[in-house]
C-alpha cells in the first residue's frame, strides 16, 4: 500500500499521484480550511479508496471534504469526481470551457480514450467564468485564475499561507494538441501570469513539488523557452 503523502506547507498536502496511489493518476492536492477540506483534482478514477485512506491517516475526515475544483477536464485529474460527489454530496467546480466534457462524459475531451477507460457524465456545481474568482473559506482566501492553454478551460490557484505563496499549477508542461483544443499562444500568456505571482512554491500535476521561487521561476521558463 502506497501512502507516501506529504505536507506541503501547513494544512496543505499531497495526497495522490504516482507513487502515492495509481501510476495514471495526476498529483492531488488538499488543502484544510480549518476542518474545511478543499480537493484540487482527483486522479484517474481507479483510487478512489486509497485516497480516502491517506485523508484518513492524516487524521482528517473525508466527509469533510466541501469542494472538489477540476483544474481541466482530463481523466487523469477527474477519475474519481463522481466517486467523491456520490459519497460525500461535495461541489464541483472547473472552468465553464471545460465543464461540458465532464457533464457529457465526453471521452475525447476527457482524454478517457487513452486511458482506455470511460468517464460517466457528471454534474457540475458551480462553473467559473472570470480570468480571476476568489473562494473564501474562512478568513482565508484560494485564488482561481484562468490559464487557457492545455485546454480551453485549464485554470490554476494559489493560496497565500504562512507568508508563503502556493500555487498550483497542474499541467504547466502540456502536452498540447488538437483533439484537447489546446492553444499555444494563449498558454504563452498564461504562464507570463503564473510568473507574475512570483510564488514561492509550486504544486504541480506530474513532476512533483518545486521551491523556493527560484526554482518555479526556472520551471515554468523552462517549457516558456522550449515552446519559443
Amino acid at each position: 500500500m502506497m501512502t507516501n503523502t506529504e505536507e506541503i506547507i501547513s494544512g496543505v498536502y499531497l495526497i495522490g499521484g504516482p507513487g502515492i496511489t495509481s501510476a495514471d493518476d495526476a498529483a492531488i492536492y488538499l488543502i484544510d480550511f480549518a476542518g474545511d477540506l478543499v480537493l484540487i483534482d482527483s486522479g484517474a478514477g481507479r483510487s478512489a479508496s486509497q485516497i480516502v485512506r491517506n485523508i484518513e491517516i492524516l487524521g482528517l475526515n473525508p466527509a469533510n471534504i466541501s469542494h472538489l475544483i477540476l483544474t481541466h477536464c482530463h481523466i487523469d485529474h477527474i477519475g474519481s469526481a463522481p466517486f467523491f460527489k456520490n459519497q460525500y454530496g461535495i461541489k464541483i467546480l472547473i472552468h465553464e470551457l471545460d465543464a461540458k466534457a465532464v457533464e457529457i462524459g465526453d471521452s475525447l475531451k476527457t482524454a478517457a480514450n487513452w486511458y482506455g477507460t470511460t468517464f460517466p457524465p457528471t454534474k457540475v456545481d458551480r462553473k467559473l467564468s472570470c480570468s480571476h474568482e476568489i473562494l473564501r473559506f474562512g478568513k482565508e482566501e484560494l485564488h482561481c485564475l484562468h490559464t487557457p492553454g492545455h485546454t480551453p478551460g485549464s485554470i490554476s490557484l494559489y493560496l497565500d499561507r504562512e507568508g508563503k505563496r502556493v500555487l498550483f499549477g497542474q499541467d504547466i508542461h502540456g502536452p498540447f494538441h488538437a483533439a484537447f483544443g489546446s492553444d499555444i499562444e494563449a498558454w504563452k500568456k498564461s504562464m507570463q501570469i503564473l510568473l507574475a505571482l512570483d510564488a514561492d512554491i509550486l504544486c504541480e500535476g506530474h513532476f512533483g513539488i518545486f521551491q523556493p521561487k527560484e526554482r518555479v521561476r526556472g520551471y515554468i521558463g523552462r517549457y516558456l523557452e522550449e515552446y519559443e
